[in-house]
C-alpha cells in the first residue's frame, strides 16, 4: 500500500490521468456495448418452466382491464355507463396494433364482466405486438381510455393491468433513481462540509465516490450480456458506492491530516496514511466483497446482478482510494484545506482524540462486564420483534396513490377473483397424441370446487405444437398456506400420476404461486450456506489481517448482533405498522423475503469497515508498546471522529432509500441506516472494547498451528 501511494504521489499527473482514462474507457464501454441484458428467471421449477417458454419464444400477452362505474347507479339503469363501455370498445378497436382480443360486458359471455352488485362493468383486452414492447405499446391504449374518461364527468373510466402496472413501476423506479442521485450527493457534500470545514477537502470524497459509481454503472453494460443486471442494480450501486467510497476517503484523509499535523512532510503523510488507513481500506473492501459474493450462492438471478454490481463498485472505490486519492492529495497539497466555511467552525477531523468517546471507553474499560451486559440486553431488546418476522410479498409493490394501483384496487373490490392459475409447461413429443389427451382428462377429473386443485383446467398448444400449456386453478389466495399446499399436491401427486406418465415429455410448473413458493424455498435452503460461507471467509480475511483467531470471532459475533437488531427494527416498523405516516407506506403485515438475507450480507461487510479501521489502530498502538487497555482506549478515541463522521454520512445516504416509493427499498434503507448507526455507536463504543478488555491478552491469541499464516499485520 505504501509503495503504491508513494508512486501515485510522486507521479501524480500519471496517476490522475490514468484514473480519468479509466473513467473514459468505462464510459465508452457503456455507450458502445448495447443490447438487452441476460434474461432473469425465477429459481426452482418455476424458473425451469420460464426457460422453456423463453427458448420456444412463447409469451403471454399482458391482460388489461378497463373499469367503468358510476356511484349510486347500475349498469342496467344508467345509459352513460353503457355509452362509456361502447366508446371504450370502439376506441380500442381502432388500435389493432395496440389492443386485441377485446371483451365487452355486452358481448357474448359478457355477464361475468358486470359486478355482482351491477354497479361496475369491465372491458378486458390483451396488449398487442411484441411482449418486450408492451410497456410502450400500452400507452396508446391508456390514451384512448383517458380520452373516453374526458367525455364523462360522472362516470369513472380507469385502466389497469400487467403492462400498465409495469410501466408505472418502471417509471417510478427511474424517478426514484433520479431522486436518490440528486439527493444523496448534496446530502453527502453538506455533511462532509461539516466534517472538514473546508469546501475542497469535502469535495474530494464526493468526487472519488461519484466517479467510482459512474464508472461502475457504465461498466455494468458489459457483464449485462451474460448476467441478469436490471435497473434496480444501478440504484443499489449508487447508494452503496457513495456510502463506501466516502468512508474509504474519510479513513485515508483522517490519517493523512493527522500525520501532517504531527510534522510529517506531505509525501511522508501520504505514505503513512497508505500503510495504515490504506491497508484498512483494502482489508475492509475485501471483506465487503467477500460478504456480497455470498449472494452468488443463493442461485437466485435477481441477487446475481446486484451482487456483481456492488462488488464492482466497491472494488473500483478501493482502487481509487489507493491510486487517485494519494495523487490528488499530493497535487493539491495545502490547497486541500482551502475554502473554509466560517460558520462550521473547527474541523472535526483534527488529530486530537475525542474527549466524549475517551470518557465513555474509560468507563467501559473499568467495568467491561457491566457495560457490555447492558449493551447486549439493549441489542437483544431491539432484535426481539425479528423472532416474529413473517416473510411475504405485498399485493402490489407500488404506492396506492398511483392511478393504475387505485384502479387495480377498485377492480379487485368489484370483481373479486381467485389468483392466477398454475401453468404446467409441457415439452417433448406427442403433446397432442391420445396419451396426452387422456392424461389431461385424468388431471381434469381431479379438480373439485373445494379441493386443492380446482377447475376449470384448460390446455392449449404453443410454439407450433412444441409446447403444451395447462392452466390449473389452485385453492387459496395465491401465497397463503392453502395455495402452497395445493401447489405441492399438483407437483408431487397429481402431475406424476397423469402427465408425468406420458413418455417422451417433461413438465415444469410456473405461475405466481409457484414463483413465490420457489423463491422462498430457495432462500430457506441456501441461507444457511450463505451465512456459513460469508462467516468463514470473513474470519479468514481478518485472521490474516490481524494475526489473531479471537478478534475475527468477536467481530463476527458483534456483526450478527447488529444485523439481528436491524431486522428487529425493520419488523417493528414495517410488519407491525409503526411510523407508517412518517415513512409514507401502508403495512401489509409481512417483510419482503429477500430483505433479511440481503441486509445480513451487506451489513456484515459494511460493518467491518469500522471494526477493521478501529482494530487496525488498536493493533498499531499495541505494536508500539501500549498495554491492551491503553491500546483499546487510544485506538477508539483516535478513530472516533472519523468513524462517527463516516457512520453519519453512510446512514444519511442509506436513509435516502427510506424516502423512495417502493416498500422494499424503504425496508432496505431503514434497516441499513439503523444498523450502521448502531454499529458505529453501541458496538464500536461499548461492546468491542468491553469484549477486548474482558478477554485481555487472549484477544490477540493465535494458535501455533496457524503461525504459518502470512499475517499482514505482522
Amino acid at each position: 500500500m505504501e509503495r503504491i501511494a508513494g508512486w501515485s504521489a510522486r507521479h501524480r499527473k500519471a496517476a490522475i490521468l490514468g484514473w480519468l482514462g479509466f473513467l473514459l474507457a468505462a464510459f465508452i464501454s457503456g455507450q458502445f456495448v448495447s443490447g438487452a441484458s441476460a434474461q432473469q428467471y425465477d429459481p426452482g421449477q418455476a424458473g425451469q418452466a420460464e426457460q422453456v417458454l423463453h427458448r420456444l419464444n412463447v409469451t403471454s400477452a399482458p391482460v388489461e382491464s378497463v373499469l367503468i362505474l358510476a356511484l349510486g347507479r347500475t349498469v342496467a339503469d344508467d345509459p352513460q355507463i353503457r355509452q362509456a363501455v361502447r366508446e371504450v370498445v370502439a376506441g380500442l378497436e381502432r388500435l389493432p396494433r395496440a389492443a386485441m382480443d377485446i371483451h365487452s360486458p355486452f358481448g357474448p359471455g359478457g355477464r361475468s364482466l358486470i359486478s355482482g352488485n351491477g354497479r361496475a362493468a369491465l372491458v378486458t383486452f390483451k396488449v398487442a405486438g411484441p411482449h418486450a414492447d408492451a410497456d410502450s405499446t400500452v400507452v396508446a391504449d391508456l390514451t384512448a381510455v383517458a380520452r373516453v374518461q374526458s367525455h364523462f364527468r360522472n362516470v369513472t373510466v380507469q385502466e389497469a393491468g400487467g403492462a400498465s402496472t409495469d410501466r408505472a413501476g418502471n417509471a417510478m423506479l427511474a424517478q426514484d433513481f433520479r431522486r436518490a442521485e440528486l439527493t444523496s450527493v448534496p446530502i453527502t457534500l453538506i455533511l462532509l462540509l461539516v466534517v472538514f470545514g473546508a469546501l475542497i477537502a469535502a469535495a474530494i470524497p464526493v468526487l472519488l465516490a461519484g466517479s467510482a459509481v459512474a464508472a461502475t454503472v457504465w461498466l455494468l453494460a458489459v457483464p449485462g450480456h451474460w448476467l441478469p443486471v436490471d435497473a434496480g442494480t444501478s440504484e443499489i450501486v449508487l447508494v452503496i458506492g457513495m456510502a463506501v467510497g466516502v468512508d474509504y476517503s474519510l479513513f485515508y484523509l483522517r490519517r493523512e491530516r493527522e500525520e501532517r499535523a504531527a510534522g510529517r512532510t506531505p509525501l511522508q503523510a501520504i505514505q503513512i496514511a497508505a500503510a495504515t488507513s490504506g491497508r484498512a481500506v483494502v482489508v475492509s473492501g475485501l471483506t465487503v466483497m467477500i460478504a456480497l459474493a455470498g449472494l452468488f450462492l443463493t442461485g437466485i438471478d435477481v441477487f446475481t446482478g446486484i451482487s456483481f454490481g456492488t462488488i464492482m463498485v466497491i472494488g473500483v472505490a478501493v482502487l481509487g482510494s489507493l491510486t487517485a486519492l494519494p495523487a490528488m492529495l499530493a497535487w493539491l497539497g495545502p490547497w486541500a484545506d482551502r475554502g473554509r466555511i466560517p460558520l462550521v467552525g473547527r474541523s472535526r477531523m483534527a488529530s486530537e482524540p475525542s474527549r466524549m468517546w475517551t470518557a465513555l471507553v474509560v468507563r467501559v474499560v473499568r467495568k467491561p462486564l457491566l457495560w457490555g451486559g447492558i449493551a447486549v440486553l439493549a441489542m437483544l431488546a431491539l432484535a426481539m420483534p425479528a423472532f416474529g418476522m413473517r416473510l411475504g410479498n405485498p399485493w402490489v409493490d407500488l404506492p396506492s396513490s398511483l392511478p393504475t394501483v387505485h384502479a387495480l384496487e377498485e377492480i379487485q373490490q368489484d370483481f373479486p377473483s381467485r389468483p392466477a392459475p398454475a401453468e404446467v409447461v409441457v415439452s417433448g413429443t406427442g403433446l397432442t397424441g391420445p396419451a396426452m389427451q387422456r392424461s389431461v382428462a385424468a388431471l381434469q377429473s381431479m379438480a373439485t370446487s373445494h379441493g386443492p386443485i380446482q377447475g376449470p383446467i384448460t390446455a392449449a398448444t404453443a410454439a407450433g405444437g412444441r409446447a403444451l400449456i395447462v392452466q390449473v386453478p389452485l385453492a387459496g389466495n395465491g401465497t397463503d398456506p392453502a395455495s402452497n399446499a395445493a401447489l405441492l399436491d399438483l407437483r408431487n401427486q397429481a402431475l406424476p400420476a397423469t402427465i408425468g406418465r406420458v413418455g417422451g415429455t417433461t413438465y415444469a410448473v410456473t405461475g405466481d404461486t409457484a414463483s413465490s413458493y420457489d423463491f422462498k424455498a430457495m432462500l430457506h435452503e441456501r441461507t444457511p450456506i450463505v451465512l456459513l460461507a460469508v462467516t468463514l471467509l470473513a474470519v479468514g480475511v481478518l485472521l490474516v489481517a490481524f494475526g489473531s483467531i479471537v478478534l475475527p470471532l468477536i467481530s463476527v459475533a458483534l456483526n450478527f448482533l447488529s444485523v439481528a437488531a436491524a431486522c428487529g427494527i425493520v419488523t417493528f416498523i414495517f410488519q407491525d405498522g409503526h411510523l407508517q405516516g412518517l415513512l409514507g407506506f401502508a403495512s401489509y403485515g409481512g417483510i419482503i423475503p429477500w430483505i433479511p438475507l440481503f441486509m445480513f450480507v451487506l451489513l456484515f461487510g459494511l460493518s467491518m469497515d469500522y471494526h477493521v479501521f478501529v482494530l487496525s489502530r488498536i493493533h498499531e498502538l499495541r505494536k508500539g508498546g501500549a498495554s491492551n487497555p491503553e491500546a483499546v482506549i487510544g485506538g477508539i478515541a483516535r478513530t472516533a471522529g472519523v468513524v462517527t463522521s463516516a457512520a453519519v454520512v453512510m446512514a444519511a445516504v442509506f436513509s435516502v432509500f427510506g424516502t423512495l416509493s417502493m416498500i422494499d427499498l424503504k425496508m432496505l434503507g431503514v434497516g441499513l441506516a439503523s444498523a450502521i448507526l448502531i454499529d458505529a455507536t453501541v458496538v464500536r463504543g461499548i461492546l468491542l472494547p468491553a469484549c477486548m478488555i474482558a478477554l485481555g491478552e487472549r484477544s490477540w491469541y493465535l494458535p501455533r498451528w496457524l503461525s504459518w499464516l502470512p499475517s499482514a499485520a505482522g
